[in-house]
């Protein structure tokens, strides 16, 4: 692991700055060596306050915090990847370029308002940046360790530095941009913004759970593909699944559920769209369900836990109480309310609901023995 501490002026950083973000291009800087923000990565965060604080710093000549870049294999003629540091980075290069302008000294100037002694004072100030080469896993620990202010990186956007390569900028396209395809084709059932990486980590970890491994073992055995067709034709197929069992009709219960960890388990089990479909409009009307989310996961594998059924309330567990004298209604034993627990007559399974007519209360031991029957 080799890391360097680099006195970097604001002249040397700014030049060559292309903003292309705009057509989610990415942004570039240090005569086109550095980038500052990749292609399709989380749009600039800072507000006009702490983006004039940056400028400020700057002018008054005080310490600004430490930046981190990471050396990149320069095979597209990149040599460097901001890690840390790309709010303050733009902040600085974007007023460079005269795209905004603020108060110095209680005067309103822009970049090119200002003298040349003015501008020689902001250009000259000097950055330190360290500058990492490694291993991936040298990496991987070194920034999850450094990733502790600020604006933080997500853990994708931390893995997308360390993989970079032409196997990360296929996947992004598809994955990361504004409105993408993916974006397109799963926004029913994902959550998150595909800008900050969270299609991309997701499609990620069902892929990877699918080969037993983990996101970074799965990005390292890929990182120099010349395509991310596999993932992408994974991703594919997870939606069709969904739709073919489950359609879409229930948009709000179906978003953010885990899909591709329920297809690597069940893609084959041999299912029919009518019969879940009777299945889940019963389901969503029982009120008993308390997690409609999970009516997916117990259609597939029959386990009542996912669907968080509704407990019987205070009120009902003291009347069931006093019904039966404070005694268990299998031993017969005098227990006090706060150890006894509340049990379903008749299964839920069988039809039976979270009313006091079908509530009975049980002794720990009793209802243990019931409930391993």
């Amino acid at each position: 692991m080799k890391i360097e501490l680099h006195e970097i002026r604001v002249r040397e950083l700014c030049a060559g700055y292309n903003d292309l973000s705009i057509q989610e291009e990415g942004i570039v800087g240090y005569n086109g060596r550095l980038n500052i923000r990749p292609k399709y990565q989380r749009e600039f965060v800072y507000d006009e306050k702490q983006r004039n604080a940056v400028m400020d710093t700057v002018w008054q000549n005080f310490p600004l915090n430490v930046m981190y870049w990471v050396k990149t294999d320069g095979s597209d003629g990149i040599e460097y990847e901001v890690l840390d540091g790309q709010q303050r980075t733009i902040s600085i290069c974007s007023f460079i370029a005269g795209e905004y302008m603020m108060l110095f000294d209680g005067n309103l100037l822009g970049f090119n308002n200002m003298t040349e002694e003015q501008q020689n004072r902001i250009l000259d100030y000097k950055l330190q940046i360290y500058i990492c080469e490694g291993t991936d896993e040298e990496k991987l620990k070194w920034f999850q360790r450094i990733n502790i202010a600020g604006e933080k990186l997500k853990d994708q956007e931390i893995r997308n530095a360390i993989y970079s390569g032409s196997w990360v900028t296929q996947a992004k396209r598809r994955f990361s941009k504004t409105g993408c395809v993916a974006y397109r084709i799963g926004s029913d059932f994902m959550n998150g913004s595909p800008i900050r990486q969270d299609y991309f980590e997701t499609a990620l970890g069902w892929i990877a759970d699918k080969q037993g491994l983990t996101i970074e073992k799965y990005m390292a055995l890929h990182q120099h593909d010349t395509d991310a067709d596999e993932l992408w034709q994974y991703f594919q197929d997870v939606i069709h699944w969904i739709e073919k069992l489950f359609g879409r009709q229930y948009k709000k219960e179906m978003k953010g559920v885990e899909w591709g960890l329920l297809y690597n388990k069940h893609k084959d089990t041999p299912l029919t769209a009518t019969s879940i479909g009777q299945q889940m409009a019963k389901l969503m009307a029982d009120s008993d369900v308390q997690k409609k989310s999970g009516i997916f996961a117990y259609i597939l594998d029959g386990d009542i836990h996912h669907l968080g059924i509704r407990t019987f309330d205070a009120n009902t567990r003291r009347e069931v109480y006093e019904r039966q004298g404070g005694k268990c209604a299998i031993c017969g034993k005098a227990f006090d309310i706060e150890v006894m627990e509340a049990d379903h007559i008749t299964p839920w399974v069988e039809g039976g609901r979270t009313i006091a007519s079908n509530c009975q209360m049980l002794c720990r031991d009793c209802n243990r023995r019931k409930s391993s029957k």
